[in-house]
């Protein structure tokens, strides 16, 4: 079989967790397998160095960060190469140009476009393994890119779905995917398997376990993925297709998402073109917009509220309060403090009655709900972020998603 392992930073958080891995790898390679290795900078690095910009400047320009943060993983790559070769096995250190990943140019969010693979190949047959930098490739003009948080993730199963690879194993803290956030909900359920269609919502409403464009890439590709945990030896979560198995349940979790700030104009002119004009500029500046909701015209004016990632809010705010010169609307009001809740199950399309039990356990709980978005498999609700905790235990609760106590 050919398997491409990913460990993250926490994996390879110290010299004795990189010889951990180094030890798994082995193992791999032992029992017949060809591996190719994915790690990320170890845990906190990355950090470290955006905090060294920051301390540089107030608005680091994103080529220059780009170049700094990805050093991070050829420290990471080298080390595990020097822990397999200390072991006696071959191994070989290689960055994401070396392996061919080529991106589009939106520094610190770039986005994969090809990987030619070639010095991978050349590498497996010679039995040596690879381990290649996560998080990053080469534009066309051969600058470094970044491919933003947990973008190694996407890198491992770029690879997998390039080499056409067998298995890919993504290695964290956690022994798999749960029902929710076991530190918030102490009776969450490891789930054995998830579907693509549900891991997908998952990480892209909160779930830190996988990246959703790594996700995506699964899904595309049809790559096998497993998620384990580099610190035990249990089975993990076998994310692949749906089948009937999944379509019992009508939820399969409860995640959420503190990393959002909501942004409302205020009476917006409404007029065709508008909407088109305020989301292209956003569009312009690579932010990506989430939910959105217009309010019922009154009169010839509306309001138009949309969600950004925190990051991201002060940039758009700059932009809509140009905006708002351009189109005539009165004021631009960004709120912080914000939390989405979702409800995510591929069961949601034979099954109803899920949303009207959904708000009202936030009802039960005095919690409102400012917007609400929904798809065939998952219903998100904005709320006030104080009240995250509370409402995602008792969604949980609502849903019976937790460990059944045994009699």
């Amino acid at each position: 079989m050919l398997i491409v392992q990913k460990y993250g930073g926490t994996s390879m958080g110290s010299i004795e967790r990189i010889k951990n891995v180094a030890r798994r790898v082995a193992a791999a390679k032992d029992a017949g397998d060809d591996v190719v290795v994915v790690v990320s900078a170890m845990s906190g690095e990355t950090d470290r160095l955006i905090r060294l910009a920051n301390g540089i400047s107030s608005s680091p320009d994103d080529r220059e960060l780009d170049m700094l943060v990805s050093t991070g993983e050829r420290v990471s790559i080298a080390l595990l190469a020097m822990a397999l070769i200390d072991m006696g096995y071959k191994a070989r250190s290689f960055t994401g140009r070396q392996v061919g990943i080529i991106t589009d140019s939106a520094h610190t969010k770039a986005r994969i476009e090809k990987i030619t693979a070639e010095r991978i190949k050349e590498a497996l047959e010679e039995g040596t393994i690879p381990i290649v930098a996560g998080f990053q490739g080469i534009d066309e003009k051969s600058d470094v890119t970044t491919l933003g948080r947990g973008g190694s993730d996407t890198t491992a199963v770029a690879l997998a779905a390039a080499l056409k690879a067998d298995m890919c194993d993504i290695y964290t803290d956690v022994d798999g995917v749960y029902t929710s956030d076991p530190n918030i909900v102490p009776n969450a359920r490891k789930l054995n398997k998830i579907s693509y269609e549900e891991m997908l919502e998952m990480a892209s409403l909160g779930a830190k376990v996988l990246h959703s464009r790594s996700v995506e890439f699964a899904a595309k590709y049809n790559v096998p993925l497993r998620v384990l945990s580099s610190f035990t030896n249990n089975s993990g979560t076998l994310v692949t297709k749906e089948d009937k198995d999944m379509e019992q349940e009508a939820v399969s979790g409860v995640t959420y998402d503190k990393n959002a700030s909501k942004i409302s104009l205020i009476g917006v002119p409404d007029k065709p073109g508008i909407a088109g004009r305020i989301f292209g500029a956003i569009s312009d500046a690579n932010i990506i917009v989430d939910m959105i909701i217009q309010n019922i015209s009154q009169g010839e004016l509306t309001d138009i509220s949309f969600t950004v990632p925190k990051g991201d809010a002060k940039k758009a705010v700059d932009i809509m309060k140009k905006m708002t010169k351009e189109i005539g609307a009165a004021d631009v009001l960004l709120n912080p403090d914000i939390a989405k809740v979702s409800i995510v199950g591929v069961g949601m399309r034979s099954h109803s009655g899920v949303a009207a039990k959904m708000f009202a356990t936030l009802a039960k709980e005095g919690i409102n709900i400012m917007m609400i978005s929904t798809s065939e498999i998952k219903i998100s609700c904005v709320i006030d972020a104080k009240y995250t905790e509370l409402a995602v235990r008792a969604l949980h609760d609502a849903f019976e998603l937790g460990e059944k106590v045994k009699v």
